[in-house]
């Protein structure tokens, strides 16, 4: 379950006047403020300390006005479209495509470190973890005090399997930020890919009371707590969060072979005709190895129950 770690995409402030010189924009107004759906960023145009009395009357006319604001607001048009390309891509599974769009966003606003830290998510998705730290370190340079692009390179050096790096990006996530739930689940399961399981239960179980809802982070607490020889409590976890959420298939296979293990087979079995339907991966264990990244006696468990039932 410790695959739960995964980058965030990144929503971060660009000042406006920034964003204005990488457009080579010249507006002219002293009241237009212009606001695109792009989270937390707003634009504002000041009035131009440069204006002359032989353009004065040109930038008079409500013609010559509405041509520049009207060219501004289908640039940025295109780039909110441009966005909801590369999340909607995301969202479906097409990261090579999302990579492309953020690629091209990145070539008209260099200077938004929300990019390169959401291309760097997509190169994450492909397994291109050194392309994709590169993109963090860009992030990280532009805006050193936000803590997603550091967040999303711990998963890079996890993809890589250099836990302990992942494990300092995390740390300094929480410098910035003591309650960032993302950044506890996600140290928890470099901890636990170390073996550090004392430490990766107590990790997951603050990113579970940070955030209520945050459904990975409680499933990762039972996993621990098998892990670390409480086969009650972590029963008793995963049948709480499958009754909240019964399709999640992951929480739903680790019950069933945590039931298995407790001597439930009936009610084992009963349980993974729904993981079957949800997911048919967990019958493949090197799967569930690899890609859910479960706790040894999880995957220990799982492989007597596939084996016997």
């Amino acid at each position: 379950m410790s695959s739960s770690t995964m980058p965030r995409p990144a929503q971060l402030k660009l000042h406006w006047q920034t964003l204005l010189r990488q457009l080579k924009v010249l507006w002219v107004s002293s009241l237009a403020i212009l606001v695109i759906s792009w989270p937390t960023l707003a634009i504002a145009a000041e009035s131009s300390p440069t204006i002359t009395k032989s353009n004065a009357a040109a930038t008079a006319t409500p013609e010559a006005a509405a041509k520049p604001q009207a060219s501004v607001v289908s640039y940025f048009e295109q780039l909110s479209q441009m966005r909801e390309a590369a999340f909607s891509a995301t969202n479906s599974g097409d990261f090579a495509t999302a990579e492309q769009v953020w690629s091209s966003l990145i070539e008209q606003l260099p200077e938004n470190p929300a990019l390169w830290s959401n291309r760097g998510n997509s190169r994450v998705s492909q397994g291109k973890y050194e392309a994709a730290l590169t993109d963090f370190q860009k992030a990280t340079e532009l805006a050193p005090e936000a803590p997603d692009p550091y967040l999303n390179r711990g998963a890079a050096y996890e993809g890589l399997g250099q836990f302990e790096a992942a494990i300092a990006e995390y740390n300094h996530v929480l410098d910035i930020d003591s309650k960032d739930a993302a950044a506890y689940n996600n140290r928890g399961n470099a901890e636990a890919a170390i073996g550090q399981w004392d430490n990766a239960l107590q990790d997951y179980r603050k990113a579970s009371l940070l955030e209520r809802e945050f459904v990975i982070a409680r499933a990762n607490v039972a996993m621990a707590e098998f892990e670390l020889g409480n086969p009650d409590e972590a029963l008793r976890d995963l049948r709480n969060v499958v009754r909240k959420y019964p399709t999640f298939a992951d929480a739903r296979a680790a019950l069933t072979a945590t039931l298995w293990s407790q001597g439930k087979a009936g009610e084992a079995e009963s349980n993974w005709v729904s993981v079957i339907e949800l997911d048919k991966h967990y019958k493949n264990l090197d799967w569930v190895k690899a890609n859910r990244r479960w706790s040894p006696s999880m995957l220990k468990a799982l492989e007597s129950f596939l084996k016997l039932s």
